[in-house]
């Protein structure tokens, strides 16, 4: 999942809504710096709310993943995105097309959102712009045990920027893309994927309820439009 669909289950909890980000957030301040499942749990006994908070948030991001990742429309569905990916681009039968599919789903499950349901995306960010980056870095420092000074400011330029809207562009959600694929070091998707883009986000929207649903069957998310 991308940042909107890990935080709406939890908007009623601002802390913790925001904190599911924290993972990508250090995966961009540095990746050394990993918030652990193990960590989160032992951060829960902490007398700190704020602190019980964030790992609350970080423990909802790591269990998300594990259940959504595994589950096997996802599976099939990033094969099957990985595969028209090496068609359109012939050559390319390196780590780049598993790599794209997989975070395409995510970054189109939260385009969905936005489209359908733009409060959601407001409230979202309106409880990101009242928390305190340096509250988050404070705590996630006594997580991981491992002091980082950067988290706050890569928090605030995330608020900051509002990147989110853009993926309800195909040509905007290229341009994020790319910065995806520089920042990993892989090279970036020329023009020529665009249509694949519009195939790849009607694929994800027919499978939408699928991707969206826990193999318990709990219900996380509000009704789809």
């Amino acid at each position: 999942m991308n940042f909107l669909s890990h935080a709406i289950p939890y908007l009623d909890h601002p802390l913790v809504a925001v904190s599911t980000g924290v993972p990508d957030f250090l995966s961009v301040v540095d990746r050394k710096i990993r918030a652990r499942e193990r960590m989160a749990m032992a951060a829960l006994g902490s007398d700190d709310d704020a602190v019980r908070d964030v790992a609350t948030g970080i423990l909802h991001h790591i269990r998300d993943d594990r259940w959504f990742h595994n589950t096997t429309v996802f599976v099939e569905s990033n094969l099957q995105l990985a595969v028209g990916l090496r068609d359109l681009l012939p050559g390319d039968r390196g780590f780049r097309p598993m790599f794209v599919g997989h975070i395409l789903i995510e970054i189109l499950l939260d385009a969905f959102w936005i489209r359908d349901r733009p409060e959601l995306i407001e409230r979202y960010y309106q409880l990101v712009d009242d928390t305190s980056p340096e509250l988050i870095q404070r705590c996630v420092n006594q997580i991981t045990g491992k002091p980082t000074d950067r988290l706050g400011g890569a928090i605030r330029r995330y608020a900051e920027a509002r990147f989110l809207y853009d993926y309800v562009d195909h040509r905007r959600l290229l341009m994020r893309l790319n910065q995806v694929m520089r920042r990993v070091g892989l090279a970036e998707l020329p023009d020529s994927v665009l249509p694949w883009l519009q195939e790849a986000s009607e694929l994800v929207e027919f499978r939408r309820v699928r991707f969206l649903t826990p193999p318990d069957g709990s219900t996380l998310f509000p009704p789809i439009p």
